[in-house]
C-alpha cells in the first residue's frame, strides 16, 4: 500500500483500469511542455528536491575557525486536482457500460496539463520555478496583430537568434491552443498551408516538433539539443483517493516535480 490509497477505494481493478486509460488519453497529447525538455525520472514520491550543486555565501560557522556555507537545493513541487466518479457510473462501468461520465476526471487532467505547461513555460514562482519564457536571455519577438500569416517570419527570426547565440538545434516550437488554432486553420497566397511551411522550417532546421500548449501564452521556439531545460519527476502523474460516500468516489490527479531552465539563450519566447 502507499500513499495513494487506492486499495481502500470501492473500485474494481477492472474499473480502475478503466479509469487510468481514460486520463492518459487526456494528459498525453495536452502535456507539450514535455515534448520539449529533458525529462528525468519518476524518482519517486519520497524525492524532495533537486541538488542545484551551488552553495551559500560562507558564514561565520559554529566555532572560532571554522566556516558554514549551505547547499542549495530548488524544493520539490506538489500538483493536485481533486475530482469525483459517481458510485452508480462505476457500478455501470463494471456491468461493460461504454459511456461512462468521466467529465469531471477529464476536467482535472486538463486543470494538470494546463498547470504543467504553464509552469515549464512561465514559471511557478511560489516554487521557485522560473519557466523556458521568463528565463529567456533574447528579446520577446512579439507576434503582432497581423494575422497568422507572420508566424513563420518569427518563428524563422527566433531559430536565428537561438543559432546566433551558439545553440544548435534541432528547435522545436510550442504554441498556445489559440495559435494553435489560428495556425492550423490558416493558408498563405496561394492556398499553402501555414502549417505545412512552419513544419518546413523545423525540417530544415534540425526536425524538432510543433506542439499544443494548452497553458502557454503565445508561442515558444527552444533549442532541443539537450541538457538546456530539465523536468525531473518525483511521482509522475498519477490517481489517488480520497474518500467516498454513497454516492460518490472522490479522486485526486497527482504529481510532483521541479523544472530549471539551465540554458536561458536556448530559448525565444514570442508572446501573442
Amino acid at each position: 500500500m502507499n500513499h495513494l490509497l487506492r486499495g481502500h477505494a470501492p473500485i474494481t481493478d477492472e474499473a480502475w483500469k478503466q479509469i487510468d486509460e481514460e486520463a492518459k488519453d487526456g494528459l498525453v497529447p495536452a502535456l507539450g511542455g514535455r515534448k520539449l525538455v529533458d525529462f528525468e525520472g519518476p524518482l519517486g514520491w519520497g524525492h524532495s528536491a533537486t541538488d542545484l550543486g551551488r552553495v551559500t555565501d560562507t558564514k561565520k560557522g559554529p566555532d572560532k575557525g571554522v566556516n558554514l556555507r549551505t547547499r542549495k537545493v530548488l524544493p520539490v513541487v506538489e500538483l493536485r486536482a481533486p475530482f469525483t466518479i459517481s458510485r452508480s457510473e462505476l457500478e455501470a462501468l463494471d456491468r461493460g457500460a461504454v459511456d461512462t461520465d468521466f467529465d469531471s476526471l477529464n476536467a482535472a487532467a486538463r486543470q494538470m496539463a494546463i498547470s504543467e505547461n504553464a509552469a515549464i513555460f512561465h514559471g511557478l514562482k511560489d516554487a521557485d520555478i522560473e519557466g523556458i519564457a521568463t528565463a529567456s536571455s533574447h528579446d520577446p519577438i512579439p507576434l503582432g496583430d497581423n494575422g497568422f500569416n507572420d508566424y513563420p517570419e518569427h518563428i524563422a527570426k527566433a531559430i536565428e537568434v537561438i543559432l546566433s547565440a551558439g545553440v544548435e538545434g534541432p528547435y522545436g516550437v510550442a504554441l498556445s491552443p489559440e495559435c494553435y488554432t489560428g495556425v492550423v486553420e490558416s493558408a498563405e497566397r496561394g492556398g499553402y498551408p501555414l502549417l505545412s511551411h512552419i513544419r518546413k522550417i523545423l525540417q530544415e532546421s534540425g526536425g524538432g516538433p510543433l506542439v499544443w500548449a494548452p497553458g502557454l501564452g503565445g508561442v515558444v521556439v527552444a533549442s532541443m539539443r539537450g541538457g538546456d531545460f530539465l523536468f525531473e519527476s518525483g511521482q509522475d502523474l498519477s490517481i489517488g483517493y480520497d474518500s467516498h460516500d454513497a454516492d460518490q468516489v472522490n479522486l485526486y490527479i497527482e504529481e510532483s516535480f521541479t523544472f530549471r531552465v539551465a540554458t536561458p539563450e536556448a530559448a525565444v519566447a514570442l508572446p501573442k
